[in-house]
Formats: structure tokens, sequence, C-alpha cells
């Protein structure tokens, strides 16, 4: 007999659990920690942005507020890679419409943040943590434009 998986998906990947019998899986689960999924994403947040500080230093600046992008020319980006860098480069690849707004007019970008989310959103770049927080995140699949369309261009760019 095969094993049985299960699929947790998660803001920076997919976490797969199996087990010889559907107990056995069971058994797995209820053993890892109650906030094993939180810890394990601020692990992986806190290692990544590590190493994205040192890297973007010409491209964005990390105040307490959040990343501001500092472009010589904001019209090189469009404001949907504008929004992608400012939850690319926030805490927990997330953040509110609000701060995003005001991070982008920081970055002398005007957009109309939330008309931008939800188009993002349908392509599948973004999503909303919980239905009843307006926080947005940015998905796996966005992470990856990002990280192999946007900063790319960038770099090219700059």
């Amino acid at each position: 007999m095969g094993k049985i998986q299960a699929e947790i998906r998660t803001s920076f990947g997919k976490i797969i659990v199996e087990g010889a019998t559907a107990s056995d899986l069971l058994e797995t689960l209820r053993s890892l920690p109650k906030d094993f999924i939180n810890e394990l994403e601020n692990v992986i947040s806190e290692a990544t942005t590590f190493s994205k500080n040192k890297e973007f230093n010409d491209l964005v600046k990390f105040t307490e507020n959040g990343p501001i992008l500092i472009l010589k020319d904001p019209g090189i980006i469009t404001h949907y890679e504008a929004v992608g860098l400012i939850l690319y480069f926030s805490e927990n690849r997330s953040n509110r419409p609000s701060q995003i707004r005001y991070l982008l007019e920081y970055s002398g970008i005007k957009t109309h943040v939330s008309s931008r989310l939800n188009e993002m959103a349908k392509r599948g770049l973004v999503f909303k943590l919980t239905v009843d927080e307006a926080k947005w995140t940015l998905s796996p699949r966005g992470e990856r434009w990002i990280e192999e369309e946007v900063l790319p261009k960038l770099k090219r760019l700059l």
C-alpha cells in the first residue's frame, strides 16, 4: 500500500506531510506544534529578508514604516510592479492597502492601490490572508513574478 499525503499550502510554498496509514498521517499532523506554520513562515521571511536588504539597497530603502522604492525615474516600472515590490519587501510579504498607498506615495508613485490589488488578485499574484482582514499578501506566484521578471528588469535598467 502507498503512502498517504496531506498538502498544506503556505505563503512561501507548500508543506507535504505523509504517513503510511491515515491514522499515521493524522498522528503526525497532531504532533505538529499549534503555531508551527507561523514560526516557519517567520524563519523563512527573516532569512530571505536579511539577504534582500543588502542586495537591493540601491532599489529599496527600509524604514520603520516599511519599504520605500528609491527609483530615479518611477516611470520605469508599472503600477502593478510597484505594488508587487512594496509587498515583496514588506514584512511577511503582506501589507494593508492604505499602508501600500502611503509607501508608494513616498516612493513618488501615485496609483489606486485597491484597484491594482484586485486586478493582481485576478492574476493570482496576491491574496487576502483572511476575508475579515484588509491585509494583502504576495502569493508564491507573485513572488516568482517579482524574482524572475521584475527584479531582473530593474537590475538591467539601474
